[in-house]
């Protein structure tokens, strides 16, 4: 039985919610271990997890979703989602469908459930969250223009899910990848610990996720660094430690690499109005 979900309604517990112009932006907040059955929002919208890790089981399979981790679902499409460790808070961004068919009028408009992560589209959310958490007078204007840049490098930057199932072992090793992203895993651990071959792990994390063990742990260190340096005030390097780097000329390298600035500029950006 999948639950229907009437516009502007989301799970969890409410943090408050804004709405303008056919967009609701809402934040919500889940327990430890909260798990939310199959069910379908009335419109399309964007979830970005601000704290926590998601579980998310669609029609493509399951996927992990972590700290600045941005997915956008089509309006009707049923998916089910766990949070697990300590819970998490997500910000909502939903799109009415006249919004969005007049969007639809002038410019490509998403269709399929996509994820993005490390790139422009979850930076644009998480300054439209920035806004959203310091209203004033200007807050309803600026929050819808900063929706639809979102929307639109989104639709720009959209890439395809997965269509079948990963097996159970593939996601016991994204999940170890997202339990120990601090350690310098060699891919021989990961293998034995899930109980098949390297060459097999590697060959398949290739085709079900488009990448490396590798490289997705350093996908994933970035997700989390983005999250911190949006949302806390640590120095530079206690961030780059924490997540992983061995120093914060490594961390500084890798972050322009994957969002074409330096972490230090990414604050500043974040956070100017």
């Amino acid at each position: 039985m999948i639950t229907r979900l009437p516009p502007g309604a989301f799970f969890g517990q409410s943090r408050g919610r804004f709405e303008v112009a056919g967009l609701t932006f809402a934040e919500s907040a889940y327990t430890a271990g909260f798990d939310i059955p199959a069910h379908a929002h009335a419109h399309a919208f964007f979830y970005l997890v601000i704290e926590g890790t998601c579980e998310e089981t669609a029609r493509h399979g399951t996927s992990t979703c972590g700290p600045s981790t941005l997915v956008f679902h089509p309006s009707g499409e049923p998916h089910a989602n766990r949070w697990p460790g300590a819970g998490g808070r997500a910000f909502h961004i939903e799109i009415s469908q006249t919004r969005a068919d007049n969007i639809r009028e002038h410019s490509v408009v998403l269709d399929d459930r996509n994820e993005f992560r490390g790139s422009m589209a979850p930076w644009l959310a998480m300054r439209l969250y920035r806004e959203y958490c310091r209203p004033d007078g200007a807050s309803l204007l600026a929050l819808e223009g900063m929706a639809l840049e979102v929307l639109a490098e989104a639709s720009r930057r959209k890439v395809p899910a997965p269509e079948r199932t990963a097996p159970r072992w593939l996601n016991q090793a994204r999940e170890l990848l997202h339990d120990r992203f601090a350690e310098d895993l060699p891919l021989g651990i990961i293998a034995a610990t899930v109980g098949v071959h390297p060459v097999h792990l590697a060959r398949t994390f290739g085709r079900e996720f488009g990448c490396s063990p590798g490289e997705y742990l350093r996908r994933l260190r970035i997700e989390i660094t983005c999250q911190r340096l949006a949302m806390t005030d640590a120095p530079l390097a206690e961030i780059a430690l924490a997540a992983g780097f061995s120093d914060q000329s490594h961390f500084t390298k890798t972050f322009r690499h994957f969002n074409g600035m330096t972490p230090g500029e990414y604050r500043r950006r974040l956070r100017s109005r």
